[in-house]
């Protein structure tokens, strides 16, 4: 089940895709919960044994709202059920977990048989309660517009946006393509906030590119998705081909993906050991394993990071920093390690829900903290996008620096 075509469960952070459709939590790092693609069915519910009297409060409101309220003959009990929900799932004060009403959900399952269609960037809120751009698509209205990582959306047309929730502010962004909508913006170092100007349009999600720049093979991954390794495994055979000296793999602007993507290419480029560790709320450990038969086992490599790489691209070049198989070059990560899962419920709504947390090989939690590259370095403001023209990328050549050099 690809992350192009449904929500997925993710296992990072709840990121959004403010396309025509949104993606649960990294959209950044994602897994079904049985591997399979499947949501799990599950058995009817029953109050827990030990509710008791803490839940008879609820029932003292309801009847009170129902028996005092001002204007009885507009209350819509499914709306108070949805409401109610929805409060259960805020208090947690997770900002990856959410609720999703039934028919917002069903509307987006038609929408992810569709084209994309948006400004196209990956979103999430922040404990600040900001909606963040974690990442503009490559290609996307909103790389073209200047939207960087880490700017924070206050108002949408002119709308305040601080105290939605995340579904509720990815819903006024989106939109169909050729329709216009105007974003406020913080940036980190301007002291005003500033509107930007958007038209949508049509978005298409790339994985994976290659290039030689120099005698250097070029490796970007924009988003880990089922078909995300099979195509890195033929670009690395055809880059390989042309004997470069190293590898450069791009993971700037990079929210993650699917986890066994996310392993499947941690694999190519490393001959054993783990690539994550996922602890459960019980302390259980489960750990995730390089995969045999990598095709990039042996060349150098210098991965690029930003503060857009987040979830599956932390783990994958957590586990190459950790494994020493590679240095790391840019700017402190985004900082996601959670595990979040879907569990659709009996009237067609669903929850997400964080699970557990993920572990570099070295047994570092990345969640909130990011990883700290081994070079810092800032790209000028007028450099090119990531991906866009590896030849003139200042990024690229202080790559190239480093394995001419060794610093």
């Amino acid at each position: 089940m690809g992350l192009g075509l449904r929500r997925v469960v993710l296992a990072g952070l709840l990121i959004f895709i403010v396309a025509g459709l949104s993606f649960g939590a990294g959209f950044g790092f994602s897994r079904w919960v049985d591997e399979t693609g499947a949501i799990p069915a599950l058995a009817p519910a029953r109050p827990p044994a030990d509710i008791g009297q803490d839940f008879n409060v609820f029932w003292e409101a309801w009847r009170i709202i129902e028996r005092d309220y001002v204007d009885r003959d507009k209350l819509d009990r499914q709306k108070m059920i949805q409401g109610a929900i929805k409060g259960l799932v805020e208090s947690l004060g997770d900002p990856h977990s959410t609720y999703v009403p039934a028919d917002q959900y069903r509307r987006e399952q038609l929408e992810m048989a569709s084209r994309y269609e948006g400004i196209g960037a990956y979103v999430e809120k922040d404990q600040n309660n900001f909606i963040v751009i974690v990442a503009p698509i490559q290609g996307s209205p909103a790389e073209k517009a200047g939207l960087r990582p880490g700017d924070r959306i206050i108002r949408v047309n002119g709308e305040d946006i601080r105290q939605l929730s995340l579904d509720e502010a990815v819903n006024k962004i989106k939109g169909p393509r050729g329709t216009q909508v105007t974003l406020t913006i913080l940036r980190e170092g301007q002291s005003q906030p500033f509107d930007v100007e958007i038209t949508r349009s049509e978005v298409r999600l790339q994985t994976v590119s290659t290039a030689m720049v120099g005698n250097y093979g070029y490796v970007r991954i924009s988003v880990f998705s089922e078909v995300t390794n099979e195509e890195l495994v033929g670009k690395l055979r055809d880059l390989l081909a042309k004997n470069p000296r190293g590898l450069i793999l791009d993971l700037r602007n990079n929210p993650g993906g699917l986890l066994g993507a996310t392993v499947d290419v941690a694999s190519q480029f490393l001959k054993n050991g783990v690539v994550l560790y996922e602890v459960d709320g019980q302390g259980n450990r489960r750990t995730w394993q390089v995969r045999p038969g990598g095709v990039a086992t042996d060349i150098p490599v210098v991965v690029l990071v930003n503060r857009g790489s987040a979830s599956g691209s932390e783990v994958l070049a957590g586990a190459l920093q950790d494994q020493g198989r590679a240095v790391l070059i840019g700017e402190e990560t985004f900082g996601k390690g959670s595990v979040n899962t879907l569990r659709q419920l009996s009237d067609g709504s669903a929850v997400y829900i964080t699970i557990a947390h993920w572990l570099t090989p070295k047994g570092n939690q990345i969640e909130g903290k990011g990883l700290a590259p081994d070079i810092p370095f800032q790209a000028p403001a007028d450099a090119p996008p990531p991906g866009s023209n590896p030849q003139a990328d200042p990024a690229v050549q202080r790559a190239i620096a480093y394995f001419e050099t060794g610093k």
